[in-house]
């Protein structure tokens, strides 16, 4: 019986010893083009195209195991997004072709699994929410009167656009380590938008109510120390 509880007790330590070795958090950066566009929930309202926008922010890793972390930070999103839909110009009606260009600051929490390490390179996946906050919103307008005639326009439209969103984040990525404690990240991530962006109703017929939901796909490298 002490053969075995001194056993446990070597077993424990190294084990102790083998997660302090382990870094408890790293922080890195990252730049990430982006492809995004705004799926309408409105009656008469049409996805006008994808944009290509971008994005840059700060990362940080919390070691949960050796394999798990809770990754977070910040970054500073650039997104754009395309609509048409029926629109007034008192006392002339249309059709709006308006491209939004909208900056936001999200804030991810995300569960990280990482693979183990095959020579240099490791594996990893991530899954959760991230919360966005609107700082800008500027939209550049086209209107096709009815008779053919067209005006072109750009507007503030910060009170045409919901202040907070909701995403669920999907990413799967490799991880390149230059050493111990440093190492190059790729990484494809995908933003699936699950709150209303847009507010206000629609001119031409007031009883629509704006409704449309972000969703973007990007390319994150960057670098972990």
């Amino acid at each position: 019986m002490r053969k075995k509880i001194i056993i446990s007790i070597i077993l424990l330590i190294y084990g102790i010893q083998g997660f302090a070795q382990i870094k408890p958090f790293r922080f890195g950066f990252k730049v990430a083009p982006n492809i995004a566009w705004i799926s309408p929930d409105s009656k008469t309202y049409k996805s006008d195209g994808s944009v290509i926008g971008f994005s840059w922010g700060f990362l940080a890793d919390f070691t949960l195991t050796e394999n798990y972390f809770v990754k977070t930070g910040f970054n500073m999103d650039y997104h754009s997004g395309k609509l048409e839909y029926p629109h007034t110009i008192p006392p002339d009606t249309g059709t709006m072709h308006r491209k939004y260009n909208l900056r936001y600051l999200q804030i991810p929490l995300t569960l990280k699994m990482r693979t183990n390490k095959f020579g240099k390179f490791a594996y990893f996946g991530e899954i959760g929410f991230g919360t966005s906050f609107n700082l800008r919103a500027k939209s550049k307008d086209e209107f096709i009167y009815n008779n053919g005639q067209n005006t072109y326009d750009t507007e503030d439209i910060k009170d045409e656009i919901v202040f907070m969103k909701e995403s669920i984040i999907l990413g799967i990525g490799i991880e390149y380590f230059v050493d111990e404690s440093t190492s190059i990240i790729a990484e494809l991530t995908f933003n699936h938008g699950i709150s209303n962006v847009l507010k206000g109703e629609n001119t031409a017929d007031p009883n629509i109510k704006q409704k449309g939901f972000l969703y973007y796909f990007e390319l994150n490298i960057g670098v972990m120390f």
